[in-house]
């Protein structure tokens, strides 16, 4: 396991630990990050018209594509460095 995947999966519980819960907008910024950082370019058909968050997730997720794993999990713990400060 390299550093930054190390320091990506730390970020991730260290998020858990966050005292207040942040904006959708962070939340939809964090969720895609972090599937960009553990998955790459979304994946699967885009949920259903009516399923009101996956469908904003899957849209957050998809406006990433082309960004390397690496620069995602980057932006994600950069992001989570900052809500925790």
């Amino acid at each position: 396991m390299t550093d930054l995947r190390r320091e990506f999966e730390q970020a991730a519980e260290d998020i858990k630990q966050l005292g207040e819960r942040p904006d959708n907008d962070t939340l939809l910024k964090l969720y895609a990050l972090y599937k960009q950082g553990s998955e790459g370019d979304a994946q699967g058909t885009k949920p259903g018209f009516f399923d009101f968050i996956g469908t904003a997730k899957y849209e957050a997720w998809t406006r990433l594509h082309g960004i390397t794993a690496d620069e995602a999990m980057q932006r994600y713990i950069a992001l989570v460095r900052q809500l925790l400060t």
